[in-house]
């Protein structure tokens, strides 16, 4: 390795970080509205048809929803806004655990239990759609958290990458038992949304979520790293 130091990360000052603020709440906002919508429809959906994997997927989308509500709050106010990253950072954290938590309970019985889930059209189309809608507000808001070096939106880009993901597991798990008839596959992919949600809960509390794994490993130096207490 040489000894040249990492490039400190510049950030941008006065109207231009104030509009990066304005854009950070206004992808925060269509994160909510989507992921209200998504996870109402999720939790119906995989009522009805006794889809672990679609009810999974909808606790999923309120944990999305607080984390958006979360970096919306961070920049209201005059306080500021990496003072509030740590909390903001354990709130996300704790809520992927309860996730995880849930999620592996719910599978695990469904598995052991034998249990039979329905066909879904609807969980199908909602699984494709997020395929769509997801990795564009990745993009938007990972441009915004580093343009900031906020570990807050940064790391709420990570999570709504992570709905990306999880929406291919879903809809893997659903085409499976509606056409295949692989009842196990709907509770196999909720845990695997249980292990990615405790996988991103413990990078989130340490500060480390924002760090895609194509970035360098400087990244978690300039954008990661949860700040100094006050």
């Amino acid at each position: 390795m040489s000894g040249t130091a990492a490039p400190a990360v510049v950030q941008p000052a006065g109207q231009g970080r104030a509009a990066l603020q304005r854009r950070a709440r206004l992808l925060a906002w269509a994160t909510i509205a989507y992921n209200t919508a998504e996870g109402a429809v999720a939790v119906l959906a995989g009522v009805a048809a006794g889809s672990v994997a679609l009810v999974s997927f909808g606790l999923d989308s309120a944990v999305e929803v607080l984390s958006a509500v979360a970096v919306s709050w961070q920049f209201t106010g005059k306080v500021d806004p990496q003072l509030r990253e740590r909390r903001t950072l354990r709130l996300i954290a704790v809520s992927f655990i309860a996730l995880a938590a849930y999620v592996t309970a719910d599978a695990t019985r469904a598995l052991l239990g034998g249990t039979h889930p329905a066909p879904s059209p609807v969980g199908i189309a909602l699984a494709a759609a997020s395929l769509i809608v997801m990795p564009v507000l990745t993009t938007a808001k990972r441009r915004v958290g580093r343009g900031l070096g906020s570990a807050t939106v940064t790391a709420d880009a990570t999570q709504t990458l992570l709905c990306a993901y999880l929406s291919a597991v879903l809809l893997a798990g659903l085409l499976l038992n509606d056409l295949l008839g692989w009842s196990w596959a709907d509770p196999a992919a909720g845990l695997v949304i249980a292990a990615v949600a405790v996988r991103e809960g413990v990078l989130a509390w340490r500060g480390e979520a924002c760090c895609p794994p194509t970035d360098t490993p400087t990244c978690a130096d300039h954008c990661c790293a949860p700040p100094a207490e006050p």
